[in-house]
């Protein structure tokens, strides 16, 4: 006998998850793999934007942080609303808050509401921006020699308590070091009130602004100047204020801000697929990256040419690869005819430099030919010294690209066949906000990792306003990988202020490195 039960709904559940400072790398393992599963995503103001990149395309996004003008798009009435709706419908909801949610966070009133309406939840912990201001600021909060205790306390109570909770006669010398959260628009007042109740005015206080992010901004003073200080250098929040005999030791243990790239604000016009180590490595070194695809890496409508290559592979003698792009589009159309590395054991392989030879790897094969100069150039001299005459050589690429490497192959008398297996074509998207930053002067330096990225790039600026791109690009610093790059770049009647003399990304970070570090030492 069948019964027709009806399922019972899906339970839906609240994560409440701590996003850390701002450095996205500092979220827990754990909060990063329930932002991979989640259905809804609630966010706030704290939360670096960079960390909705690992929730499901699917998932819906809401922000619930700040307006312009310091308005919130929620109420904490109606964040609490949200997260109880969207669980009653059977959601996985991830609550991601800035630091840590149970420290001034008001994570403990949503999880008490989220317990009154019945709703399964769980709380995971983040890295809570008073350790992470100090750490990123060089100050121990905490130090044998100088102190063995520390306060946490908010510099923003709720406007309606009658009194405070904060018995500013004891916390003045009761610890020994005193963070101070949101406390900048208070901070006279916090001041006044540690000073009156026993601390000496030359304790040296510090105000961290953003830590952790690129756009970290670091004063120091005592409590008797830090309002001063402040005010000069136009510290606005968010900001935590460090309280204490500790913030001495930043003078030596200052490292986040001493790095050579650090407030440096640098594009990356590579695809978005090939731009990961390039980002990571100016990352790295400090540098606030902005990434502006200036291609989009597409597949090609029609593969009769690489399809009839492949099918009489072994009368070729040679198989060629200028680029990343054109060893993963050529080995996806030869699996899916069918075949695997195994077809190309009778052809001889080159690459035209380190990167592509590593992505060869992946496929299970070594280059046969490397040129010393990673150019298309290079790689053509190379193969002329192996007596290319009367040689099939297949050279899978894009569909529009320099024909300097086959015309050189060409006239030596090997007979090529160029096999487009890719496209490049314009990113989707406005780009108004590159030109923008453009514009205000915002931008440090450019990065070009290949002729078509400096076209591409060139024509989006110029078309997205009618400046010349000279007056766009004027004072800004040009970074080529190679020497067809830089050419490139010239003619479009730009200079080439930065090239590595081998033209690899490694060499390229280290010459960007280089290049400031002359600069400040110059500027010194």
């Amino acid at each position: 006998m069948t019964t027709n039960a009806s399922s019972p709904a899906k339970t839906g559940k609240v994560y409440l998850v701590g996003a850390g400072p701002g450095d996205p790398g500092l979220i827990t393992l754990r909060g990063k793999y329930l932002l991979e599963h989640a259905e809804v995503v609630v966010y706030d103001y704290l939360a670096n934007p960079k960390l909705l990149g690992y929730a499901p395309k699917s998932a819906q996004l809401i922000y619930a942080g700040k307006k312009g003008g310091g308005l919130h798009a929620f109420t904490q009435e109606g964040i609490n609303r949200l997260l109880v709706d969207h669980a009653r419908q059977g959601k996985m909801v991830v609550r991601l808050k800035g630091g840590d949610p149970f420290i001034f966070g008001r994570g403990g009133e949503e999880i008490e509401e989220l317990a009154a309406e019945g709703i399964d939840f769980e709380v995971v912990p983040g890295v809570t921006s008073a350790t992470a201001a100090a750490t990123y600021a060089g100050i121990p909060i905490t130090h044998r020699e100088y102190t063995a205790s520390v306060a946490f306390v908010t510099g923003h109570e709720d406007p309606a308590k009658e009194s405070s909770n904060i018995s500013w006669e004891k916390l003045a010398t009761g610890a020994g070091t005193i963070v101070i959260y949101m406390g900048i628009k208070t901070l006279p007042a916090i001041t006044r009130q540690l000073i009156d109740h026993g601390r000496s005015p030359d304790t040296p206080v510090a105000v961290v602004r953003w830590a952790s992010t690129p756009q970290q901004r670091s004063v120091v003073g005592t409590l008797a100047t830090i309002c001063e200080v402040v005010q000069q250098a136009d510290i606005k929040p968010p900001a935590l204020i460090i309280v204490g005999e500790v913030v001495k030791l930043r003078a030596t243990i200052d490292w986040f801000e001493k790095r050579p790239l650090f407030g440096r604000r640098i594009v990356v016009t590579r695809t978005r697929e090939q731009a990961s180590d390039l980002v990571a490595q100016l990352e790295e070194q400090g540098a606030e990256v902005l990434e502006h695809a200036t291609i989009h890496i597409e597949p090609m409508d029609d593969y009769r040419i690489v399809d009839a290559a492949i099918a009489e592979i072994g009368s070729y003698r040679w198989l060629l690869f200028t680029s990343i792009n054109a060893v993963v589009y050529f080995f996806r159309r030869l699996f899916a005819l069918g075949h695997d590395s195994r077809l190309l054991s009778t052809i001889s392989i080159a690459v035209v430099g380190k990167a592509t030879a590593d992505e060869l790897g992946k496929y299970g094969l070594k280059a046969d030919l490397m040129p010393d100069t990673f150019t298309g150039e290079g790689l053509a001299e190379a193969l002329l010294r192996t007596g290319i005459q009367d040689s099939r050589v297949l050279l899978p690429r894009a569909l529009r690209a320099s024909e300097m490497l086959p015309e050189m192959l060409t006239d030596a008398g090997a007979q090529v066949t160029i096999a487009p297996v890719y496209r490049n074509v314009p990113p989707p998207g406005p780009k108004e906000e590159l030109r923008d930053q453009l514009l205000a002067g915002s931008i440090d330096a450019i990065t070009f990792t290949s002729s078509s990225t400096v076209t591409h790039f060139l024509a989006l600026i110029d078309a997205t306003g009618g400046d010349a791109p000279r007056r766009l690009l004027d004072g800004v610093t040009i970074a080529a990988i190679g020497p067809v790059t830089a050419e490139t770049i010239r003619e479009h009647g730009l200079p080439v202020d930065i090239q590595p003399e081998r033209y690899t990304i490694n060499d390229m970070v280290r010459a960007i490195v280089a290049h400031y570090r002359d600069t400040a030492r110059l500027a010194d």
